[in-house]
């Protein structure tokens, strides 16, 4: 793939984050940035041999900028730079998220803002290419002045003296580089500086996020639909003509979604007369307007998260036709951190609906069918216990949920004395989107039993798809069994993408970025 400076594209950006794949798509450095880089670097070589103060170059950094660096130890102030702000903690960042972290530094510094010689991307590619993953723990930033902890471990195994993850273990950079013919880099004035500013590491995370919720949400249209029909409800609410009259573009698209979903269910067509009930629960009738509302936010994040995988974040940026550096805040990760807590409160509301079409499920008084989804209950407890877990993990993403973007703590002796707390607010997505998976992979299990007590019947061509896809693995459950192997099974179909398969085949929804 042609990496090209600040024209990256979300479909470029998926390909380059490559989850469930073990190799990278390989990268290739546009040569048309090259010029750019070159000039901006000869900015930076003048202001080292220059006599006035330059931030990042020859002073020291943060609360330290009025400290003057000589001439003599300008490259070990960016070495020392590295090695004293590699001090994360916590588990080690995934690969997908480190190839998207090593891909957009690269692409950054190649705008031809940030001084940097052409060895430093080749470096960060070339280390892409060959499929290595740094050592970069997981904690430790706070989203402005740059990802500084984590893309200083980044770049410490870059210079060899950090680590790189192979399978469980953990080897000396050196070693790897030298196996992999890759000369370790050697940092030159404000080299260190440009590699540790930026938003890379809190844009990779939101992106990871972005990329891994897509295949659960469209498994929850597809679970939701089915418990439409499991419940014999009406597909009535889901009315072109209801949504056009709102014109909201995700709720649009999401009733849209459910309409070709629910087409041709000889169950819906079963109680179209006689059917006593008016109106359905809201977790049923305002799944458009919930889900896409979700899918509005996705949306707008996605964009905020493209604008800002492509930008130039380091501090002071190079202005090569002028001759000049300023300095700035382009560091300050405020866009990422905002886009994410849309992003947790949109997971977290896809989770809590699905929650309550369980919790209806299982009511008899409300679904009509046996209470618990079992054929004798009392003797049998059914689903009773499974929709507690599913409100347990529904009211923990409620609590993750809360905006960390509102949490600032100053650092850096109150230099750096407004934080945006990017990074937590993108890294904590993961764990709620696995809270939505398996609340999906109960309700999915529920929604099929409900399906099962109608038979004859059956519903629509796609969601006899999907019931067929959860029956391969398990079965109905007529009398209690061991439950948590199946809902492992079942919130795997949700997290992998095969329950997505039946909507996708219906080509309904464009990807999140794409509204329709």
């Amino acid at each position: 793939m042609l990496l090209r400076p600040g024209q990256l594209s979300l479909e470029e950006l998926q390909a380059i984050h490559g989850l469930g794949h073990d190799r990278p798509q390989p990268l290739l450095m546009d040569p048309a940035a090259l010029p750019a880089i070159q000039a901006s670097a000869a900015v930076v070589r003048r202001a080292a041999e220059g006599s006035a103060a330059v931030y990042g170059v020859n002073t020291g950094f943060g609360k330290l900028a009025s400290t003057r660096i000589s001439e003599a130890d300008l490259a070990t102030l960016q070495w020392n730079l590295i090695r004293s702000h590699s001090v994360g903690v916590g588990e080690p960042l995934s690969a997908p998220v480190l190839r998207l972290m090593l891909a957009l530094k690269a692409a950054s510094l190649a705008r031809g803002h940030s001084g940097v010689r052409p060895v430093v991307i080749d470096t960060l590619l070339a280390v892409h290419n060959a499929g290595l993953v740094p050592f970069v723990p997981s904690q430790g930033s706070v989203g402005a002045s740059g990802d500084l902890a984590p893309l200083s471990h980044m770049t410490l195994a870059l210079m060899g003296e950090g680590e790189f993850v192979l399978g469980p273990t953990r080897r000396p950079a050196a070693e790897v580089l030298r196996e992999h013919g890759i000369t370790p880099l050697q940092l030159q004035a404000k080299e260190g500086l440009a590699l540790i500013n930026g938003t890379q590491t809190s844009t990779a995370l939101a992106l990871h996020a972005l990329f891994a919720f897509e295949p659960v949400l469209e498994a929850a249209l597809v679970v939701g639909a089915l418990t439409v029909d499991a419940a014999r409800g009406s597909d009535g609410p889901f009315d072109p003509r209801i949504h056009a009259l709102r014109g909201q573009p995700g709720q649009i698209d999401v009733a849209q979604v459910y309409r070709q979903l629910l087409a041709g269910s000889a169950i819906r067509a079963s109680h179209q007369e006689g059917d006593d009930r008016v109106q359905d629960p809201y977790c049923l009738r305002c799944q458009p307007q919930v889900v896409g509302a979700c899918l509005d936010q996705l949306r707008h994040a996605a964009k905020v998260l493209l604008i800002e995988a492509n930008a130039v974040t380091d501090n002071p940026l190079v202005f090569a036709e002028d001759g000049m550096m300023i300095s700035g805040g382009n560091f300050h990760a405020e866009p990422v951190a905002l886009a994410a807590d849309a992003m947790a409160c949109a997971i977290a509301e896809v989770g809590a609906i699905a929650e309550r079409r369980i919790a209806m499920l299982i009511d008899s008084g409300v679904s009509r069918l046996p209470p618990f989804l079992t054929p004798n209950a009392g003797l049998n407890s059914g689903f009773m216990i499974a929709h507690v877990t599913a409100a347990s993990l529904a009211s923990e993403n409620k609590s993750l949920a809360h905006p960390a973007s509102v949490d600032s703590l100053p650092t850096s002796a109150n230099q750096e004395d407004h934080v945006s707390m990017a990074t937590f607010a993108a890294r904590r997505l993961q764990p709620m989107i696995d809270n939505v998976a398996h609340i999906l992979g109960i309700e999915l299990l529920a929604a099929a039993q409900g399906v099962d007590f109608l038979r004859p019947l059956q519903s629509s061509a796609p969601l006899e798809q999907a019931h067929a896809l959860l029956r391969a693995e398990c079965p109905s459950m007529m009398e209690d069994r061991y439950l948590a192997p199946d809902i492992a099974a079942a919130s795997a179909l949700v997290r992998s993408g095969r329950l997505a398969q039946v909507l996708r085949g219906l080509q309904a929804l464009p990807p999140l970025w794409q509204p329709a």
